[in-house]
């Protein structure tokens, strides 16, 4: 019972905590332009796609036109 306690506490806590780092990043961006827009988790190039230009392309997906 204890166990389920300490999670029932630490999670949220945890979110919170995320929520306040995203809070401070979008503020900073926002105080400092010169360095761009902050990036968002999820959003952009990352591992799991193929990079070109200004584009994204999705591995697995083939380019249409």
């Amino acid at each position: 019972m204890i166990d389920y306690l300490i999670a029932m506490t630490i999670v949220p806590i945890l979110l919170l905590g995320w929520l306040i780092v995203q809070l401070i990043t979008r503020r900073f961006a926002k105080l400092h332009p010169e360095l761009g827009p902050p990036r968002e988790e999820g959003s952009g190039c990352g591992k799991s796609c193929l990079c070109s230009g200004n584009s994204c392309q999705h591995k697995g997906d083939h380019p249409r036109g």
